[in-house]
């Protein structure tokens, strides 16, 4: 796979970017990692509700054909769009979704912070009051797992949203690092009322932009290979 890192760039050209890739691509075309962060964007995936959007203001909506509702990119946050073939690596949408939430998880373990998994909410969380216990959760996904997520005591550090086009991936995952958490509160987080977002810096971590992005990308890499 090839990483590409690109820093600080609008988000539509990216999206229109990925879209191109993914049309034009052949069964030989080499996977991607493109890496950046964006200015401050809101996006909705495909079953967005505007009623999710509570007072965007000035920062700008874009409507995205990733799943997923209403999420916010701004700078400070890693954003990794890998552009992959899975019938050519060798498995499906679910397992690509673990391998991704699992790449963020052993990021975050890098950093000495402990992710976690909800069940029925894809992305990644940390325990407020203890970002670095391995205790496991009780709303962690199980056989017997309610279908109503439980954020009770969490903070969302990293979402995933993503889209396949003919096996092919883009859209993608980001990981919340120094960045102003406050525009998540002009909406409801992944269509969440209430759910508290965090990044690194405000559970303790300080890390720069560019050295969350390489850990990440690195993560990425290893755990999405075939």
């Amino acid at each position: 796979m090839q990483v590409d890192i690109k820093g600080l760039l609008p988000y539509a050209p990216i999206y229109q970017a990925m879209q191109d890739f993914t049309a034009a691509r052949t069964p030989h075309t080499p996977d991607q990692l493109w890496v950046c962060e964006h200015p401050s964007t809101f996006t909705q995936g495909l079953a967005g509700q505007a009623s999710h959007l509570l007072s965007p203001g000035d920062i700008p909506v874009v409507a995205t054909n990733r799943g997923g509702q209403v999420t916010f990119h701004g700078p400070g946050q890693v954003v990794a769009y890998p552009l992959m073939d899975l019938q050519r690596a060798g498995y499906f949408v679910k397992e690509y979704v673990h391998r991704l939430e699992e790449a963020v998880i052993r990021c975050l373990l890098h950093f000495g912070i402990t992710g976690h998994r909800v069940a029925g909410a894809p992305g990644i969380y940390v325990r407020l009051q203890d970002p670095r216990s391995h205790a496991l959760l009780p709303q962690r996904p199980q056989h017997n797992a309610s279908a109503n997520p439980d954020f009770s005591g969490l903070g969302k550090i990293a979402a995933l949203g993503i889209k396949v086009s003919r096996h092919c991936t883009y859209h993608g995952v980001a990981l919340n690092v120094a960045m102003d958490l406050s525009p998540f509160e002009r909406i409801n987080p992944c269509g969440y009322p209430g759910l508290q977002t965090v990044d690194l810096s405000t559970i303790g971590i300080s890390v720069s932009w560019q050295e969350a992005a390489d850990v990440l990308s690195h993560k990425l890499v290893t755990y999405l290979a075939p």
